[in-house]
Protein backbone atom coordinates (compact mmCIF):
# COMPACT_ATOMS: atom_id res chain seq x y z
CA UNK A 1 0.00 0.00 0.00
CA UNK A 2 1.06 3.45 -0.57
CA UNK A 3 0.17 6.66 1.58
CA UNK A 4 -1.35 9.59 -0.40
CA UNK A 5 -2.72 12.95 1.19
CA UNK A 6 -5.10 15.31 0.46
CA UNK A 7 -6.79 18.30 2.29
CA UNK A 8 -8.63 16.16 4.37
CA UNK A 9 -5.80 14.20 5.35
CA UNK A 10 -3.78 10.83 4.80
CA UNK A 11 -4.81 7.31 2.82
CA UNK A 12 -3.65 3.93 2.38
CA UNK A 13 -3.83 3.27 -1.54
CA UNK A 14 -3.44 -0.19 -3.54
CA UNK A 15 0.45 -0.37 -4.57
CA UNK A 16 -0.73 -0.87 -7.81
CA UNK A 17 -3.94 0.86 -8.34
CA UNK A 18 -3.50 4.01 -11.41
CA UNK A 19 -6.84 6.00 -9.07
CA UNK A 20 -5.57 7.66 -6.78
CA UNK A 21 -6.83 9.20 -3.09
CA UNK A 22 -9.70 11.19 -4.58
CA UNK A 23 -10.95 8.59 -6.60
CA UNK A 24 -11.46 6.30 -3.49
CA UNK A 25 -12.74 8.68 -1.21
CA UNK A 26 -15.39 8.75 -3.34
CA UNK A 27 -16.00 5.25 -3.59
CA UNK A 28 -16.38 5.35 0.11
CA UNK A 29 -18.51 8.57 0.48
CA UNK A 30 -20.61 8.11 -2.13
CA UNK A 31 -22.25 3.95 -1.47
CA UNK A 32 -25.57 4.69 -3.55
CA UNK A 33 -25.32 2.90 -6.35
CA UNK A 34 -22.76 -0.10 -8.02
CA UNK A 35 -23.05 1.56 -11.40
CA UNK A 36 -20.10 3.61 -12.48
CA UNK A 37 -19.59 6.49 -14.23
CA UNK A 38 -20.69 5.91 -18.28
CA UNK A 39 -17.82 4.75 -20.22
CA UNK A 40 -18.59 7.44 -23.11
CA UNK A 41 -18.04 9.96 -19.91
CA UNK A 42 -14.52 8.32 -19.52
CA UNK A 43 -13.47 8.57 -23.30
CA UNK A 44 -14.78 12.06 -23.38
CA UNK A 45 -12.79 13.00 -20.31
CA UNK A 46 -9.46 11.34 -21.59
CA UNK A 47 -10.14 13.15 -24.92
CA UNK A 48 -10.26 16.42 -23.16
CA UNK A 49 -7.10 15.63 -21.51
CA UNK A 50 -5.27 14.97 -24.22
CA UNK A 51 -6.39 17.95 -26.15
CA UNK A 52 -5.44 19.89 -22.73
CA UNK A 53 -1.68 18.58 -22.70
CA UNK A 54 -2.03 19.66 -26.36
CA UNK A 55 -2.78 23.30 -25.87
CA UNK A 56 -0.54 23.40 -22.61
CA UNK A 57 2.10 22.35 -24.20
CA UNK A 58 2.00 24.94 -27.43
CA UNK A 59 0.99 27.56 -25.26
CA UNK A 60 4.28 26.66 -23.33
CA UNK A 61 3.18 26.05 -19.98
CA UNK A 62 3.73 22.44 -20.01
CA UNK A 63 6.92 20.98 -21.21
CA UNK A 64 7.77 18.76 -23.74
CA UNK A 65 8.15 16.06 -22.18
CA UNK A 66 5.42 16.00 -19.80
CA UNK A 67 3.12 16.26 -22.32
CA UNK A 68 4.45 13.54 -24.18
CA UNK A 69 4.15 11.30 -21.20
CA UNK A 70 0.75 12.53 -20.88
CA UNK A 71 -0.07 12.35 -24.62
CA UNK A 72 1.13 8.43 -24.55
CA UNK A 73 -0.84 8.00 -21.16
CA UNK A 74 -4.23 9.03 -23.00
CA UNK A 75 -3.43 7.15 -26.02
CA UNK A 76 -3.17 4.14 -24.23
CA UNK A 77 -6.24 4.22 -22.84
CA UNK A 78 -8.22 4.88 -25.94
CA UNK A 79 -6.70 2.27 -27.26
CA UNK A 80 -7.22 -0.31 -25.04
CA UNK A 81 -10.66 0.79 -23.68
CA UNK A 82 -9.61 -0.47 -20.29
CA UNK A 83 -11.24 1.74 -17.98
CA UNK A 84 -10.94 -1.01 -15.01
CA UNK A 85 -9.04 2.25 -12.92
CA UNK A 86 -12.36 4.51 -13.28
CA UNK A 87 -13.98 3.90 -9.99
CA UNK A 88 -16.17 6.64 -8.93
CA UNK A 89 -19.68 6.08 -8.51
CA UNK A 90 -22.17 7.42 -11.43
CA UNK A 91 -24.32 9.44 -8.65
CA UNK A 92 -22.01 11.56 -6.81
CA UNK A 93 -21.68 14.94 -4.46
CA UNK A 94 -18.99 17.49 -5.75
CA UNK A 95 -20.24 17.72 -8.86
CA UNK A 96 -18.30 15.25 -10.73
CA UNK A 97 -15.01 16.30 -9.03
CA UNK A 98 -14.39 12.91 -8.24
CA UNK A 99 -14.58 11.65 -11.75
CA UNK A 100 -12.46 14.52 -12.94
CA UNK A 101 -9.94 13.85 -10.43
CA UNK A 102 -10.01 10.12 -10.89
CA UNK A 103 -9.37 10.55 -14.40
CA UNK A 104 -5.94 13.49 -13.51
CA UNK A 105 -4.66 10.36 -11.23
CA UNK A 106 -5.25 7.30 -13.61
CA UNK A 107 -3.41 9.57 -16.41
CA UNK A 108 -0.61 10.81 -14.45
CA UNK A 109 0.02 7.18 -12.92
CA UNK A 110 -0.14 5.44 -15.96
CA UNK A 111 2.47 8.56 -17.43
CA UNK A 112 5.00 8.04 -15.18
CA UNK A 113 4.63 4.15 -15.29
CA UNK A 114 5.25 4.78 -19.44
CA UNK A 115 7.85 7.26 -18.47
CA UNK A 116 9.65 6.41 -14.71
CA UNK A 117 12.04 9.15 -15.52
CA UNK A 118 9.19 11.93 -15.51
CA UNK A 119 7.18 13.66 -12.56
CA UNK A 120 3.29 14.15 -13.80
CA UNK A 121 1.05 15.96 -11.26
CA UNK A 122 -2.60 15.30 -11.54
CA UNK A 123 -3.60 18.83 -10.36
CA UNK A 124 -0.55 20.81 -11.61
CA UNK A 125 -0.02 18.97 -14.98
CA UNK A 126 -2.93 16.80 -16.08
CA UNK A 127 -5.25 19.35 -14.97
CA UNK A 128 -3.24 22.19 -16.33
CA UNK A 129 -6.05 24.99 -16.97
CA UNK A 130 -9.09 23.11 -16.29
CA UNK A 131 -11.60 22.88 -13.54
CA UNK A 132 -14.31 20.22 -12.87
CA UNK A 133 -16.67 23.02 -13.66
CA UNK A 134 -15.74 23.54 -17.29
CA UNK A 135 -14.02 19.90 -18.09
CA UNK A 136 -17.20 17.77 -16.22
CA UNK A 137 -19.64 19.31 -18.30
CA UNK A 138 -18.08 19.47 -21.18
CA UNK A 139 -17.55 15.49 -21.18
CA UNK A 140 -21.36 14.94 -20.27
CA UNK A 141 -22.30 17.23 -23.69
CA UNK A 142 -19.49 14.93 -25.48
CA UNK A 143 -21.03 11.39 -24.17
CA UNK A 144 -24.51 12.63 -25.35
CA UNK A 145 -23.82 13.49 -28.89
CA UNK A 146 -22.22 10.17 -28.95
CA UNK A 147 -25.17 8.23 -28.38
CA UNK A 148 -27.32 10.26 -30.79
CA UNK A 149 -26.44 8.80 -33.99
CA UNK A 150 -27.67 5.15 -32.61
CA UNK A 151 -30.77 6.49 -31.24
CA UNK A 152 -31.40 8.61 -34.87
CA UNK A 153 -30.78 5.68 -36.52
CA UNK A 154 -33.68 3.72 -34.62
CA UNK A 155 -35.95 6.35 -34.97
CA UNK A 156 -35.33 6.44 -38.63
CA UNK A 157 -35.49 2.78 -38.88
CA UNK A 158 -38.88 3.23 -37.13
CA UNK A 159 -40.35 6.01 -39.27
CA UNK A 160 -39.10 3.47 -42.32
CA UNK A 161 -41.14 0.78 -40.62
CA UNK A 162 -44.76 2.00 -40.42
CA UNK A 163 -44.06 4.14 -43.78
CA UNK A 164 -44.04 0.35 -44.70
CA UNK A 165 -47.01 -0.87 -43.13
CA UNK A 166 -49.18 2.05 -44.19
CA UNK A 167 -48.15 1.11 -47.75
CA UNK A 168 -48.93 -2.86 -47.15
CA UNK A 169 -52.59 -1.96 -45.47
CA UNK A 170 -53.29 0.88 -47.35
CA UNK A 171 -56.87 -0.09 -48.22
CA UNK A 172 -57.74 -2.18 -45.53
CA UNK A 173 -60.26 -0.37 -43.44
CA UNK A 174 -61.08 -0.51 -39.66
CA UNK A 175 -63.22 1.32 -37.68
CA UNK A 176 -62.14 4.64 -36.13
CA UNK A 177 -62.18 5.11 -32.30
CA UNK A 178 -62.30 8.02 -30.41
CA UNK A 179 -62.42 8.17 -26.39
CA UNK A 180 -62.66 4.06 -26.74
CA UNK A 181 -66.34 4.83 -28.63
CA UNK A 182 -67.16 3.55 -32.59
CA UNK A 183 -66.15 6.62 -34.65
CA UNK A 184 -65.72 7.03 -38.35
CA UNK A 185 -64.41 4.25 -40.61
CA UNK A 186 -60.38 5.10 -41.91
CA UNK A 187 -57.77 2.65 -43.09
CA UNK A 188 -54.64 0.88 -41.08
CA UNK A 189 -52.08 2.28 -43.78
CA UNK A 190 -53.78 5.68 -42.38
CA UNK A 191 -53.46 4.63 -39.06
CA UNK A 192 -49.60 3.89 -39.55
CA UNK A 193 -48.64 6.82 -41.46
CA UNK A 194 -49.87 8.84 -38.76
CA UNK A 195 -47.56 7.03 -36.51
CA UNK A 196 -44.77 7.36 -39.16
CA UNK A 197 -45.38 11.21 -39.17
CA UNK A 198 -45.02 10.87 -35.48
CA UNK A 199 -42.05 9.69 -35.30
CA UNK A 200 -40.86 12.05 -37.96
CA UNK A 201 -41.24 14.96 -35.71
CA UNK A 202 -39.15 13.40 -32.95
CA UNK A 203 -36.51 12.36 -35.35
CA UNK A 204 -36.17 16.32 -36.25
CA UNK A 205 -36.74 17.09 -32.29
CA UNK A 206 -34.00 15.23 -30.90
CA UNK A 207 -31.74 16.73 -34.06
CA UNK A 208 -32.47 20.17 -33.12
CA UNK A 209 -32.50 19.83 -29.18
CA UNK A 210 -28.71 17.78 -29.81
CA UNK A 211 -27.19 21.31 -30.87
CA UNK A 212 -27.33 22.71 -27.83
CA UNK A 213 -25.14 20.28 -26.74
CA UNK A 214 -22.63 21.13 -29.27
CA UNK A 215 -21.51 24.86 -27.03
CA UNK A 216 -19.55 23.99 -24.66
CA UNK A 217 -17.70 25.88 -21.60
CA UNK A 218 -13.96 24.67 -21.68
CA UNK A 219 -11.42 28.02 -20.87
CA UNK A 220 -13.91 28.94 -18.42
CA UNK A 221 -12.80 26.97 -15.55
CA UNK A 222 -14.08 26.96 -12.17
CA UNK A 223 -17.06 29.83 -12.80
CA UNK A 224 -16.64 31.46 -16.33
CA UNK A 225 -14.30 34.00 -15.71
CA UNK A 226 -11.38 31.79 -17.02
CA UNK A 227 -8.54 32.51 -14.49
CA UNK A 228 -5.35 30.00 -14.29
CA UNK A 229 -6.21 29.36 -18.31
CA UNK A 230 -4.06 31.40 -20.66
CA UNK A 231 -5.47 33.04 -23.21
CA UNK A 232 -3.68 30.96 -26.18
CA UNK A 233 -5.49 28.12 -24.44
CA UNK A 234 -8.94 29.24 -24.12
CA UNK A 235 -8.72 30.14 -27.61
CA UNK A 236 -7.38 26.76 -29.07
CA UNK A 237 -9.12 24.57 -26.90
CA UNK A 238 -11.68 23.69 -28.37
CA UNK A 239 -10.20 22.98 -31.65
CA UNK A 240 -7.93 20.47 -30.16
CA UNK A 241 -10.98 18.63 -28.65
CA UNK A 242 -12.52 18.35 -32.05
CA UNK A 243 -9.23 16.89 -33.75
CA UNK A 244 -8.86 14.19 -31.02
CA UNK A 245 -12.76 13.40 -30.61
CA UNK A 246 -14.03 14.28 -34.01
CA UNK A 247 -16.63 16.33 -32.96
CA UNK A 248 -18.06 19.33 -34.03
CA UNK A 249 -17.93 21.59 -30.63
CA UNK A 250 -17.91 25.26 -30.27
CA UNK A 251 -17.15 27.49 -27.67
CA UNK A 252 -20.08 29.12 -25.77
CA UNK A 253 -19.67 33.26 -26.36
CA UNK A 254 -20.44 33.92 -22.72
CA UNK A 255 -18.64 31.54 -20.93
CA UNK A 256 -19.96 32.19 -17.09
CA UNK A 257 -23.42 31.56 -18.37
CA UNK A 258 -22.30 27.98 -19.75
CA UNK A 259 -20.81 27.10 -16.20
CA UNK A 260 -23.37 27.62 -14.37
CA UNK A 261 -26.40 26.93 -16.29
CA UNK A 262 -28.32 23.72 -17.72
CA UNK A 263 -30.81 24.90 -19.79
CA UNK A 264 -29.28 22.81 -22.99
CA UNK A 265 -29.77 19.42 -20.54
CA UNK A 266 -33.24 20.09 -19.91
CA UNK A 267 -34.22 20.76 -23.48
CA UNK A 268 -32.38 17.83 -25.05
CA UNK A 269 -33.88 15.70 -21.66
CA UNK A 270 -37.50 16.85 -22.89
CA UNK A 271 -36.84 15.73 -26.39
CA UNK A 272 -36.58 12.55 -25.04
CA UNK A 273 -38.90 12.17 -22.49
CA UNK A 274 -41.26 13.68 -25.75
CA UNK A 275 -40.33 10.23 -27.92
CA UNK A 276 -40.51 8.14 -24.99
CA UNK A 277 -44.51 9.73 -24.60
CA UNK A 278 -45.10 8.91 -28.30
CA UNK A 279 -43.87 5.25 -28.04
CA UNK A 280 -45.64 4.24 -24.76
CA UNK A 281 -49.01 6.15 -27.02
CA UNK A 282 -48.26 4.05 -30.05
CA UNK A 283 -47.74 0.61 -27.37
CA UNK A 284 -51.16 1.24 -25.88
CA UNK A 285 -52.47 1.37 -28.66
CA UNK A 286 -51.03 -1.77 -30.46
CA UNK A 287 -51.97 -3.72 -26.80
CA UNK A 288 -55.53 -2.69 -27.24
CA UNK A 289 -55.89 -3.39 -30.83
CA UNK A 290 -54.51 -6.85 -30.47
CA UNK A 291 -56.60 -7.35 -27.59
CA UNK A 292 -58.39 -10.63 -27.01
CA UNK A 293 -58.06 -13.19 -29.16
CA UNK A 294 -61.90 -13.76 -28.40
CA UNK A 295 -63.18 -11.03 -25.94
CA UNK A 296 -60.82 -8.26 -27.55
CA UNK A 297 -60.98 -5.87 -30.42
CA UNK A 298 -58.89 -8.89 -31.92
CA UNK A 299 -57.73 -6.13 -35.04
CA UNK A 300 -54.30 -6.91 -34.96
CA UNK A 301 -51.95 -9.64 -35.10
CA UNK A 302 -48.85 -9.40 -32.82
CA UNK A 303 -45.64 -11.64 -33.57
CA UNK A 304 -45.89 -14.61 -30.21
CA UNK A 305 -43.22 -14.19 -28.02
CA UNK A 306 -43.15 -16.15 -25.15
CA UNK A 307 -45.86 -17.79 -22.52
CA UNK A 308 -47.49 -15.39 -21.23
CA UNK A 309 -49.12 -17.25 -18.08
CA UNK A 310 -47.55 -20.33 -15.32
CA UNK A 311 -51.04 -21.40 -15.36
CA UNK A 312 -53.31 -20.24 -18.33
CA UNK A 313 -52.29 -22.72 -21.26
CA UNK A 314 -51.66 -20.66 -24.71
CA UNK A 315 -52.37 -17.05 -23.34
CA UNK A 316 -49.85 -15.22 -25.03
CA UNK A 317 -49.06 -11.37 -23.83
CA UNK A 318 -48.08 -8.71 -25.83
CA UNK A 319 -44.98 -8.55 -23.84
CA UNK A 320 -43.09 -6.10 -26.85
CA UNK A 321 -45.31 -3.06 -26.41
CA UNK A 322 -45.47 -3.34 -22.85
CA UNK A 323 -41.77 -3.40 -21.88
CA UNK A 324 -41.63 -0.53 -24.45
CA UNK A 325 -44.09 1.09 -22.19
CA UNK A 326 -41.81 0.88 -18.81
CA UNK A 327 -38.98 2.50 -20.79
CA UNK A 328 -40.80 4.97 -21.18
CA UNK A 329 -42.21 5.24 -17.61
CA UNK A 330 -38.68 5.03 -16.63
CA UNK A 331 -37.67 8.21 -18.89
CA UNK A 332 -40.37 10.19 -18.16
CA UNK A 333 -39.18 9.90 -15.01
CA UNK A 334 -35.40 10.62 -15.61
CA UNK A 335 -36.81 13.97 -17.11
CA UNK A 336 -38.08 14.75 -13.62
CA UNK A 337 -35.26 14.25 -12.16
CA UNK A 338 -33.29 16.04 -14.59
CA UNK A 339 -35.59 19.15 -14.70
CA UNK A 340 -35.74 19.27 -10.33
CA UNK A 341 -31.57 19.15 -10.78
CA UNK A 342 -31.50 22.14 -12.92
CA UNK A 343 -33.09 24.52 -11.05
CA UNK A 344 -31.57 23.12 -7.86
CA UNK A 345 -28.15 24.97 -9.30
CA UNK A 346 -27.32 27.74 -7.19
CA UNK A 347 -25.12 30.96 -8.18
CA UNK A 348 -22.10 30.11 -10.44
CA UNK A 349 -22.54 26.47 -10.35
CA UNK A 350 -24.86 23.95 -10.83
CA UNK A 351 -23.63 20.88 -8.38
CA UNK A 352 -26.04 18.34 -9.58
CA UNK A 353 -24.97 17.45 -13.05
CA UNK A 354 -23.96 14.00 -12.15
CA UNK A 355 -27.59 12.90 -11.84
CA UNK A 356 -28.39 14.75 -15.17
CA UNK A 357 -26.04 12.96 -16.86
CA UNK A 358 -26.61 9.89 -15.53
CA UNK A 359 -30.42 10.05 -16.43
CA UNK A 360 -29.64 11.55 -20.04
CA UNK A 361 -27.54 8.75 -20.86
CA UNK A 362 -29.06 5.75 -19.94
CA UNK A 363 -32.59 7.33 -21.32
CA UNK A 364 -30.49 7.74 -24.79
CA UNK A 365 -29.56 4.14 -24.42
CA UNK A 366 -32.72 2.74 -23.28
CA UNK A 367 -34.62 3.90 -25.63
CA UNK A 368 -32.79 3.04 -28.50
CA UNK A 369 -33.20 -0.67 -27.44
CA UNK A 370 -36.60 -0.39 -26.54
CA UNK A 371 -37.45 1.07 -30.23
CA UNK A 372 -34.72 -1.59 -31.57
CA UNK A 373 -36.79 -4.54 -29.85
CA UNK A 374 -40.20 -2.69 -30.96
CA UNK A 375 -38.74 -3.03 -34.35
CA UNK A 376 -37.55 -6.60 -34.94
CA UNK A 377 -39.65 -8.51 -32.67
CA UNK A 378 -43.06 -6.69 -33.01
CA UNK A 379 -43.57 -4.39 -35.67
CA UNK A 380 -41.72 -6.34 -38.73
CA UNK A 381 -44.08 -9.47 -38.43
CA UNK A 382 -47.07 -7.68 -37.31
CA UNK A 383 -50.52 -8.62 -39.54
CA UNK A 384 -53.61 -7.08 -39.44
CA UNK A 385 -56.84 -9.09 -38.81
CA UNK A 386 -58.61 -7.76 -41.96
CA UNK A 387 -62.17 -9.93 -42.21
CA UNK A 388 -62.32 -8.54 -38.55
CA UNK A 389 -61.87 -5.07 -39.41
CA UNK A 390 -63.95 -5.24 -42.76
CA UNK A 391 -66.86 -7.11 -40.18
CA UNK A 392 -66.71 -4.05 -37.67
CA UNK A 393 -67.01 -1.21 -40.55
CA UNK A 394 -70.18 -3.20 -41.88
CA UNK A 395 -72.07 -3.41 -38.59
CA UNK A 396 -71.25 0.05 -37.25
CA UNK A 397 -74.35 2.20 -37.27
CA UNK A 398 -71.92 5.27 -37.20
CA UNK A 399 -70.94 4.88 -40.56
CA UNK A 400 -74.20 6.63 -40.91
CA UNK A 401 -72.85 9.72 -40.01
CA UNK A 402 -71.91 10.05 -43.83
CA UNK A 403 -75.77 10.40 -44.68
CA UNK A 404 -75.77 14.06 -42.24
CA UNK A 405 -75.06 16.18 -44.90
CA UNK A 406 -77.65 14.69 -46.53
CA UNK A 407 -80.43 13.78 -44.57
CA UNK A 408 -79.56 16.12 -41.51
CA UNK A 409 -77.96 15.65 -37.64
CA UNK A 410 -81.58 14.97 -36.51
CA UNK A 411 -82.81 12.49 -38.73
CA UNK A 412 -79.30 10.54 -38.80
CA UNK A 413 -79.10 10.29 -35.24
CA UNK A 414 -82.57 8.20 -35.27
CA UNK A 415 -81.42 5.58 -37.62
CA UNK A 416 -78.45 5.68 -35.76
CA UNK A 417 -80.59 4.86 -32.46
CA UNK A 418 -82.89 2.23 -34.71
CA UNK A 419 -80.15 0.48 -35.48
CA UNK A 420 -77.98 -0.01 -32.02
CA UNK A 421 -81.82 -0.80 -30.62
CA UNK A 422 -82.74 -3.14 -33.13
CA UNK A 423 -79.43 -4.29 -34.19
CA UNK A 424 -80.64 -3.85 -37.89
CA UNK A 425 -78.37 -2.37 -40.27
CA UNK A 426 -78.22 1.11 -41.44
CA UNK A 427 -78.29 0.38 -45.10
CA UNK A 428 -81.33 -2.29 -44.37
CA UNK A 429 -83.15 0.61 -42.29
CA UNK A 430 -82.54 3.34 -45.31
CA UNK A 431 -83.53 0.63 -47.92
CA UNK A 432 -86.85 -0.76 -45.88
CA UNK A 433 -88.06 2.84 -45.30
CA UNK A 434 -87.17 4.53 -49.01
CA UNK A 435 -85.15 7.07 -47.58
CA UNK A 436 -82.59 6.42 -50.01
CA UNK A 437 -82.56 4.62 -53.10
CA UNK A 438 -80.16 0.96 -53.37
CA UNK A 439 -77.68 2.83 -55.80
CA UNK A 440 -77.10 5.76 -53.26
CA UNK A 441 -77.08 3.66 -50.28
CA UNK A 442 -74.29 1.56 -51.95
CA UNK A 443 -72.39 4.68 -53.41
CA UNK A 444 -72.38 6.40 -50.10
CA UNK A 445 -71.56 3.32 -47.80
CA UNK A 446 -68.48 1.87 -50.10
CA UNK A 447 -65.40 1.46 -48.16
CA UNK A 448 -63.92 4.42 -51.00
CA UNK A 449 -66.29 7.02 -49.80
CA UNK A 450 -66.24 6.08 -45.75
CA UNK A 451 -62.95 6.40 -45.61
CA UNK A 452 -62.40 9.43 -47.81
CA UNK A 453 -65.56 11.23 -47.16
CA UNK A 454 -68.32 12.23 -49.21
CA UNK A 455 -67.64 13.56 -52.60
Amino acid sequence: MRIEEDCVGKMKVPDEALYGIHALRAVGNFPITKELVHPKIIESYIQIKKAAAKTNYDAKTLDVIKYHAIAKACDSLLESNDQSAFITPSIQGGAGTSTNMNTNEVIANLAMKINPDVSIHPNDDVNQSQSTNDTYPTAGKMAMLKLVPNLLTEITQLVKTFKNLGNKFQKTIKLGRTQLQDALPTTYGKSFNAYDSLFKRDLNRIKNASKGLQTISMGGTAIGTGMNASRYYQKNIVDNINKYSKMNLKSDKDLIDAVQNTDHFVTFSASLKTLAIDLSKVSNDLRLLASGPQSGLNELKLPKRQAGSSIMPNKINPVIPEVVNQVAFEVIGFDTTVTAASQAGQLELNAFEPIMFKSILTAEEHLTNAIKTLINNCLKDINVNVKKCKDDVKQSAVTATILSPILGYTKTTKIIQQSLNKNISVKRILLNQNILDEDKIDELFSPENLVNGSK
